[in-house]
């Protein structure tokens, strides 16, 4: 299982990013994928996550800025942020966890976006840089 995290970089307040989490080793049809942040010397929150089946979450406080989507066919998910504010710089991961869910499943539809604990297997982060 592996994971790689892309695209980060500095903008400007207001200004908009879009990161990669390009999956191996498992298909991400099949499996829950979270975002995380995290400012040095602070705890990792949680952003978003998107379910097996494609249903995504957001926390409160990226709801209405922040989107996930994912190609499949790419196992590849897309976090597009935008309207950031300085508050938004931190190192962005992604992450999943060690077990499937298929359709028959209650977490084929739902995903944890704000528990870090409930992730078992982590990328290297890309750090995104909000200037005012």
């Amino acid at each position: 299982v592996q994971l790689q995290a892309s695209g980060g970089g500095l903008v400007q307040a207001g200004g908009s990013l879009r990161l990669s989490c390009a999956a191996s080793g498992f298909s991400i049809g099949d499996y829950t994928i979270g975002w995380f942040r995290q400012v040095p010397g602070k705890k990792r929150e949680g952003a978003s996550c998107i379910s097996a089946g494609g249903r995504t979450y957001y926390v409160d406080s990226v709801k209405g800025r922040f989107t996930i989507s994912r190609d499949v066919a790419k196992n590849t998910v897309y976090p597009q942020m935008n309207n950031l504010e300085p508050e938004d710089t931190a190192v962005y991961y992604c992450a999943t966890q060690e077990r499937a869910y298929n359709s028959g499943s209650y977490y084929y539809n739902w995903c944890p976006a704000a528990s870090s604990f409930e992730y078992d297997y982590w990328g290297q982060g890309t750090l995104v840089t909000v200037s005012s």
